[in-house]
């Protein structure tokens, strides 16, 4: 770990103006971000006394190798250009969200041409309403209830373009839970306005449709219709119960995001009500990693941030009112930020008194269970998980703590379609964002050893590659001008492993050790497990490291052993699959995947492509005169008896 005091600038150095800080580690890549009102300040206090500082903060500056800074003209600015930078390289050690549950949303994507609705989670898609969130089983019952009043289409894009060709609709359509605008029952205008019904009355016009269903009603029975006034009674029921679900809570007209935060010195528990229409209309929390020795003002300013400016937000998804126990750090730039990405005007407040600050209250209260539980619930997970971390670095006899290990496996079936896989864990979790996979040809697909060597070479020459640029394009630690601060290119690989676990025994650990060894790498522990008797192999010996059954160690490397089998297999199955296609029509020169799909929907069949003239080729979208007479005499050499046809090669099947 790096002294701060190497690395350190001149007091005289660091400006005194706003501005954007960044740290980075030894190999280039940054750790965390920053902003600050005055740099000079701000960053003396990381150096003053390092050993006053938070823990986590503390390992931050011992992490770092240098420091940047980008100064700005206002506070503003430098709120803008931090959340980029956060957004855009993620760093380590800044605000980390771990959201204690998946929360769906309610959708309706009106960005289709029938909008359907559905559950959703995950990131925001472009055209699409939400509503929410809810809890599993509340959402499900809401859109049951919602679908007998407002039939809007439901069914996956497979379902729909089923229903289409075959002229019947879905089980749906049938019981009335479905307009069925895929066999023309409605309209394409008039299923979209059913779907802005439906999100109106979601958005809070419920009254509205009670209302007019009532009158419905009321006319029906005028006229003796009793089954359509028995109908619509049902509907009102149906729209009543989902109305009454959520208690008003505060004014009709109050829409408003409501926090809460339960905290120690390490980490945060943050939850929100969302209300619309005065009502609850979902619940949500966050457990945050708290960083630096920052005040609550500091910490909420951090969350609106992160909280607001996360994905792709939609106008409706940030509030006229934002309510908070205390106000962030520069709320007035805040407020200002925020109201442009929901082009209005935002507020953020500190409840007094009154039903808001009596919800605050009850908001609080979650905040503190969810702590309590989230405690309970790491303290096995974290306890097991250094305890394997910690058992692996004794056995192997490891100077440094494992922070990060890599995987390795080969896949091939009997040397054909040879691929390999690497997966990743850091502190003893899969970051599947990391994992990576490998085409192997050539000498480097003759036996599993071979294999092994190119892949680590491979990974590991790309990361000295990746070094050296950063070398030459990062400058020492000073000032940078914000014209100067371009985006890093992306990189294939993040930084090296502690320890590096191949799936095989001293064949293929030696063949890893020998390639880091070629490329000058030392610091970079290598481990076979062999699947017979799961001995762990390290270079050079002969007698493997025996870990108890029972151990954690063991069990971690098995569980990443098994998921890099199960990535390589993955990946070999789609390649193999994919090479055993063959078809007549690839021994043609110039005639790439797509010129031939083009060339077989024109005349139909590879059949009555052979049977054309070169004219009549030529006539066919994206092939002109030199590659249609290619394609007649690539297919008149063929012989002259029957056409040989596309053929899969694993069923035999022929592929007209």
């Amino acid at each position: 770990m790096a002294d701060p005091s190497s690395y350190r600038p001149k007091p005289g150095e660091i400006p005194t103006d706003p501005g954007v800080y960044r740290f980075r580690d030894e190999h280039g890549r940054i750790i965390y971000v920053g902003k600050a009102k005055n740099l000079r300040s701000r960053l003396n206090s990381y150096f003053a006394n390092p050993a006053g500082l938070l823990p986590k903060t503390h390992a931050m500056v011992h992490h770092a190798a240098s420091v940047q800074w980008t100064t700005v003209g206002s506070e503003l600015e430098a709120l803008q250009l931090e959340y980029t930078w956060i957004k855009e390289f993620a760093p380590r050690y800044n605000l980390a969200f771990r959201d204690d549950k998946t929360y769906p949303y309610l959708a309706v994507s009106m960005g289709e041409k029938f909008p359907r609705v559905q559950v959703m989670r995950g990131e925001r898609r472009k055209g699409t309403k939400y509503f929410g969130p809810y809890t599993a089983g509340a959402i499900r019952e809401t859109m049951d209830t919602l679908l007998r009043v407002f039939p809007v289409r439901s069914c996956s894009p497979g379902v729909l373009r089923r229903a289409e060709r075959s002229g019947r609709p879905c089980l749906l359509g049938y019981i009335d839970k479905c307009a069925a605008p895929c066999v023309g029952r409605i309209s394409e205008e008039d299923h979209r306005a059913l779907a802005q019904d439906f999100c109106d009355f979601m958005g809070g016009e419920a009254k509205r449709f009670i209302s007019r269903l009532e009158k419905e009603m009321q006319a029906a029975v005028a006229t003796l219709d009793y089954e359509q006034a028995a109908r619509l009674r049902d509907d009102i029921i149906a729209l009543k119960k989902v109305f009454e679900r959520n208690a008003v809570v505060l004014a009709e007209d109050t829409n408003a995001d409501i926090f809460a935060v339960e905290q120690d010195e390490l980490e945060a528990a943050v939850q929100v009500f969302y209300v619309r229409g005065g009502r609850i209309r979902g619940q949500r929390g966050w457990v945050v990693e708290k960083v630096e020795d920052a005040t609550d003002a500091d910490l909420w300013e951090h969350l609106m941030q992160q909280v607001y400016g996360a994905g792709d937000q939609q106008q409706d998804a940030i509030p006229r009112q934002i309510l908070v126990p205390e106000l962030p750090a520069n709320h007035l730039d805040l407020a200002q930020w925020l109201g442009g990405l929901r082009h209005g005007k935002v507020e953020i407040k500190v409840p007094q008194r009154g039903e808001k600050a009596a919800l605050m209250d009850t908001v609080r209260q979650n905040a503190r269970q969810a702590m309590a539980l989230h405690k309970s619930r790491r303290a096995g997970d974290l306890t097991t998980r250094s305890l394997a971390l910690a058992e692996l670095q004794e056995a192997l006899d490891l100077p440094m703590p494992l922070l990060r290990i890599e995987c390795y496996d080969i896949s091939h079936v009997q040397g054909t379609n040879v691929v390999a896989s690497m997966v990743v864990v850091e502190d003893g979790l899969a970051k599947k964002g990391e994992y990576r996979k490998f085409a192997i040809t050539g000498d480097a697909a003759i036996d599993d050893t071979a294999s092994m060597h190119d892949v680590i070479t491979r990974r590991f020459r790309n990361y000295l590659a990746e070094q050296a640029e950063r070398a030459q394009a990062v400058p020492a630690s000073g000032d940078i001008s914000a014209a100067d601060a371009a985006p890093e290119p992306a990189r294939k690989f993040a930084y090296p492993p502690n320890l590096v676990v191949v799936d095989g025994g001293v064949p293929q650990v030696n063949a890893a050790s020998r390639a880091l060894a070629e490329l000058g790498i030392t610091d970079v522990a290598v481990v076979g497990l062999a699947k017979r008797l799961e001995e762990v192999w390290v270079p050079d010996s002969d007698f493997p490291v025996i870990l108890p059954r029972s151990s954690e160690g063991l069990y971690l490397l098995q569980r990443i052993r098994d998921e890099a089998h199960r990535f390589a297999i993955t990946f070999h199955r789609a390649k193999r699959g994919k090479a055993m296609t063959a078809s007549a029509l690839d021994a043609v020169p110039g005639l790439g995947a797509a010129k031939q799909k083009a060339l077989l929907g024109h005349f139909g069949s590879l059949k009555k492509v052979r049977a054309a003239s070169v004219d009549e080729l030529a006539q066919a979208p994206g092939i002109g005169p030199v590659l249609a007479q290619a394609v007649h005499d690539t297919l008149a050499a063929g012989g002259q008896g029957e056409a040989a046809p596309a053929v899969n090669m694993a069923t035999g099947e022929i592929l007209d």
